[in-house]
């Protein structure tokens, strides 16, 4: 939020996608609405029911004609008083309607403004405001219900479970540090220790959870990489299901990367077929071979294709040696189909993974779809993933790391109580019980206008 906003003001807000449609929503948030309709209705809404108005001008000319919704405070989205205005979706209509809530007092909503007030407003905590943005964006049927389990509150209430068993068990450590001199020991008679490791496996629990949900909201890139004619593009229109890329026997026909997305279980993976890899002299050739070695630097995922005629050669070895250290790698022996063998999965050098496979008859392709879930780290429960963000990762990552510390310390009463309360303060991030202000100002301004 700006240094000149305020949440006191009324905004305002086309709530609706950009473009043509059927019908369109302008949406406004504030106080005292009830007058601000009637001035632009002629007529006193009614709480939660559905009006027939005409939308006027200054003037009084008619702007629109469609349905009016009051939500008087706090029983709104926001917890403010809101009013919907829905009339016909065309640009010129909406931004019509939008000027004239500005005439008559209202500012223009920042992007994700409506659902930071919902926040500020005790609506939704911070986990379930995220959900609000993930909910849109999701790429997935799957991500969509894990988002919308999230904007129900799952997430939050196993944090707060945590954060609830992490202030019981400081409470009984910081009974030890009150009352050193007394015979009792709390740690042993509370079964502090066994407590501890109770919620050390509960976190671990949802950030297992949480980093397949992550997968779910984000996916994973993975890049096609080889010597020419090894079967790249081919491979893109197998597992894309039609012809994306162009096959030929010419060498150099990829120029630039062609990229597709496919769902594996649920998961959004962005594959990318590039240029094939080899010395040039052709100067749009080496600039796609440029543009390659980009998207290599970018991938989660590289599947190095080789020929299964002639395995691994020297020249393909000169592209593995290239490829970027931290990044997963997968060689996939394609065109075993010529080869005469069989699809499978074997192990070569340095522990490197081998799929032999092709991607003209499809066969030896779910062997492909095993292991870049098995690569993710995907264990099949999307339907009880947690649609988690980076900040939340990170978040759960330094609450287990304060609670394995505390785990460690537990001879030593003052630091066991400290890494514990660092461990309540981590998790207390995610919903927003501790947050800076500019975090939140970050959060928000990546969410679209009007919500």
């Amino acid at each position: 939020m700006s240094p000149r906003s305020s949440s006191r003001d009324t905004i305002a807000a086309v709530a609706t996608a950009p473009g043509r449609g059927g019908v369109g929503i302008v949406r406004v948030s504030g106080s005292g609405l009830p007058e601000f309709a009637e001035r632009m209705t002629g007529r006193t809404p009614v709480p939660r029911q559905a009006t027939f108005a005409t939308f006027r001008d200054a003037a009084g000319q008619p702007i629109d004609q469609g349905i009016l919704l009051y939500f008087p405070a706090p029983h709104s989205f926001t917890g403010e008083d809101v009013v919907e205005l829905q009339g016909h979706g065309g640009p010129v209509v909406m931004q019509m309607l939008l000027a004239r809530c500005v005439e008559l007092g209202a500012r223009l909503a920042e992007p994700g403004e409506f659902t930071r007030r919902a926040f500020l407003n005790d609506k939704l905590d911070l986990a379930q405001a995220e959900a609000v943005a993930d909910l849109i964006e999701a790429s997935t049927a799957q991500a969509a219900r894990s988002a919308l389990r999230s904007l129900s509150g799952e997430f939050s209430r196993r944090v707060h479970a945590l954060t609830d068993g992490l202030a019981e068990l400081r409470m009984l450590v910081e009974a030890t540090l009150d009352f050193p001199d007394e015979e009792i020991d709390p740690l042993r008679d509370t079964d502090a220790v066994p407590r501890l490791e109770r919620l050390r496996a509960d976190l671990a629990a949802l950030r297992g959870r949480a980093r397949e949900g992550s997968l779910l909201r984000t996916g994973l890139t993975v890049v096609l990489a080889g010597l020419p004619n090894v079967g790249k593009s081919s491979l893109l229109n197998r597992l894309a299901g039609e012809e994306r890329a162009i096959v030929t026997e010419i060498a150099g026909t990829t120029r630039d990367a062609v990229r597709e997305t496919i769902q594996v279980e649920g998961i959004p993976l962005h594959v990318i077929d590039t240029a094939g890899l080899r010395e040039t002299d052709d100067p749009v050739e080496k600039i796609g071979i440029e543009r390659t070695w980009r998207e290599i630097e970018r991938a989660d995922v590289v599947l190095q294709i080789v020929d299964a005629r002639t395995g691994v050669t020297p020249a393909d070895h000169a592209i593995d040696v290239r490829l970027p250290a931290g990044v997963a790698r997968i060689v996939v022996e394609n065109k075993c189909d010529l080869a005469q063998r069989e699809p499978g999965r074997s192990e070569g050098e340095r522990g490197r993974i081998h799929l032999a496979l092709s991607a003209k008859s499809g066969a030896g392709m779910e062997l492909l779809h095993d292991e870049l879930l098995r690569v993710a780290g995907w264990q099949g429960h999307g339907e009880d993933a947690i649609l988690a963000r980076e900040r939340h990762l990170e978040a759960l990552a330094l609450a287990a790391g304060h609670l394995d510390a505390a785990a460690a310390e537990m001879g030593r009463f003052e630091i066991c109580a400290e890494e514990l309360r660092l461990a309540q303060e981590a998790l207390a991030r995610i919903t927003g019980e501790f947050c800076a202000d500019d975090l939140l100002g970050m959060i928000f301004s990546r969410f679209c206008i009007g919500k």
